[in-house]
C-alpha cells in the first residue's frame, strides 16, 4: 500500500522536480558509495539506449506529418509568418554559433573521444552531407543518419500532400503515437539522469558539474539575447513601430506558461487564447500556432548549435567560418523537426553532430548532457519557442492590416 501511494505521489510530481530529485540522489550516492553502487550507471545507459532507438523514427514521422498536413487555397498570412519563423530560427542558430565561438564551453564525455578525427575541410563536410542526403531510407534509420532521415521525411511529406485524407490521418496518428512513446521514454528521465550523474561524478568528481554550469549560462544567455534583441529587431522591421510592448506581452502570457509546461504542443491552447485576445485573424492563427509548435524553434536551434559546438570544442575539432554558417542553417533545419514535447530538440543534436563526422554514440552522449541541463535549458527553450509563435503571428497580422 505504501509503495502504491508513493508511486501515485511520484506521478503527480512535475518532471522538472523529478529530474532535480534524480540529480540530487545521483550526486549524493556518487559521493557516498561510488564503488558499491557502480551498477547504478546502467540506468543512464538504458535511458540513452532508449533515446537512440526512438529518435530516428520520431524525426521521420513528425516532419513528414507536419508537411503533409499543410493545405492549399486558404487566404492567410501564412507565407509571411513562415518566412518570419525561418528567419528567426536561423538567426537564433547563428547567434548561438557566434556566442559559442566567443565563449568556448567543453563537455565531459567519457569513452571514445580519442577516436574522433576532424574533417579535412569544407569539401569533405559537403561531400559527406551530400552522400548522407541520398542514403537509402531504411539504411538511414538503421544507422541513425539524421540528415538522410530528414531528407526522406521532407520528400515523403511533400508527396503525401496529394494523398487521401485517410492516408494523411494515418501518418498523423503514427506521429502522435511516436510522440507518445517519446513521452513514455522521457518519464524515465529522472532515473536515467540519476545514473548519468552518478557515473559522471563518481568518475570525474564534482568539478565536472562546473562545466554544465557554464553550459547552462551560455544556453540561457543566448536565448535571452534572441528573445530581447534579435526577435524585437525582426518584429520592428516588419511592423515599423516599438516592438517591446508586444514582445513582453507574449513572453508574459505565453512564455511563462510554456516555461512550466515545457511543451510547445501543450501550450497551443494558451497561444490560441492569446491570439484571440490580441484580435488576430482566426483563419491565420488557427494554422500558424499549431504549425509554429512544430517548425518555429528558435530555442531548439540555440540548443542544437550550442551543444554541437561544445562537442567539437571538447573533441578538438576546428570549425571554420563556412562550416559554422552551414551549422546555422542545419541547426535551423533540424530545429524545424523538433518535437513539441519536453526535451524534443535534444533528440536532433545527432543530426548537427553528423556534419562534423561525430559518431552517433558520441552524439547521444551529448544528448545525455543536454538532459542533465534540461531542467533549466528546456524550460527556457520552450518559453522562447512558444512565445515567438504568437509574436511572429501578431507581427504578420499587424503588418497586413496596416497595408489595408
Amino acid at each position: 500500500m505504501f509503495v502504491k501511494n508513493l508511486f501515485a505521489y511520484w506521478n503527480k510530481v512535475s518532471l522538472v522536480k523529478q529530474i532535480i530529485v534524480g540529480l540530487i540522489i545521483g550526486i549524493i550516492l556518487a559521493l557516498i558509495l561510488p564503488k558499491q553502487l557502480a551498477g547504478l550507471s546502467i540506468l543512464g545507459e538504458l535511458f540513452v539506449g532508449a533515446l537512440k532507438a526512438v529518435a530516428p523514427v520520431l524525426v521521420l514521422f513528425l516532419v513528414m506529418s507536419a508537411i503533409s498536413q499543410h493545405k492549399k487555397g486558404q487566404k492567410t498570412n501564412m507565407k509571411a509568418i513562415i518566412i518570419l519563423y525561418l528567419i528567426g530560427t536561423f538567426l537564433a542558430g547563428l547567434s548561438a554559433v557566434i556566442a559559442s565561438y566567443i565563449f568556448k564551453v567543453q563537455l565531459i564525455l567519457n569513452a571514445g573521444e580519442e577516436n574522433i578525427s576532424a574533417p579535412d575541410g569544407l569539401v569533405e563536410v559537403l561531400k559527406s552531407l551530400v552522400f548522407n542526403i541520398v542514403d537509402n531510407p531504411v539504411s538511414a534509420i538503421l544507422n541513425a543518419n539524421y540528415i538522410g532521415i530528414l531528407t526522406w521525411a521532407i520528400l515523403l511529406g511533400l508527396a503525401l500532400k496529394y494523398a487521401s485524407e485517410s492516408t494523411k490521418n494515418m501518418i498523423l496518428d503514427i506521429s502522435v503515437a511516436v510522440s507518445n512513446i517519446v513521452k513514455w521514454v522521457i518519464k524515465f528521465a529522472p532515473f536515467g539522469i540519476m545514473g548519468i550523474v552518478f557515473n559522471t561524478v563518481a568518475t570525474n568528481g564534482l568539478k565536472s558539474l562546473l562545466k554544465y554550469g557554464q553550459l547552462i549560462v551560455l544556453l540561457v544567455g543566448v536565448m535571452l539575447f534572441v528573445a530581447l534583441i534579435v526577435n524585437p529587431i525582426i518584429v520592428y522591421i516588419k511592423i515599423r513601430k516599438n516592438p517591446y510592448p508586444l514582445v513582453f506581452k507574449c513572453l508574459r502570457e505565453s512564455g511563462i506558461t510554456a516555461f512550466f509546461t515545457r511543451s510547445s504542443a501543450a501550450n497551443i491552447p494558451v497561444n490560441m487564447a492569446l491570439c484571440e485576445r490580441l484580435n488576430l485573424d482566426k483563419d491565420t492563427y488557427s494554422i500558424s500556432i499549431p504549425l509554429g509548435a512544430t517548425i518555429n524553434m528558435a530555442g531548439a536551434a540555440v540548443t542544437v548549435a550550442t551543444l554541437t559546438l561544445a562537442a567539437t570544442h571538447t573533441l578538438g575539432i576546428n570549425v571554420d567560418l563556412p562550416t559554422a554558417v552551414i551549422l546555422s542553417f542545419l541547426s535551423a533545419l533540424s530545429a524545424c523537426g523538433a518535437s513539441g514535447v519536453a526535451g524534443g530538440s535534444l533528440l536532433l543534436i545527432p543530426l548537427a553532430c553528423s556534419l562534423f563526422g561525430i559518431p552517433n554514440d558520441i552524439a547521444m552522449k551529448v544528448v545525455s548532457v543536454g538532459f542533465l541541463v534540461s531542467v533549466i535549458q528546456d524550460s527556457c527553450e520552450t518559453a522562447l519557442n512558444s512565445s515567438t509563435d504568437v509574436l511572429f503571428t501578431a507581427a504578420a497580422d499587424i503588418s497586413s492590416k496596416a497595408k489595408m
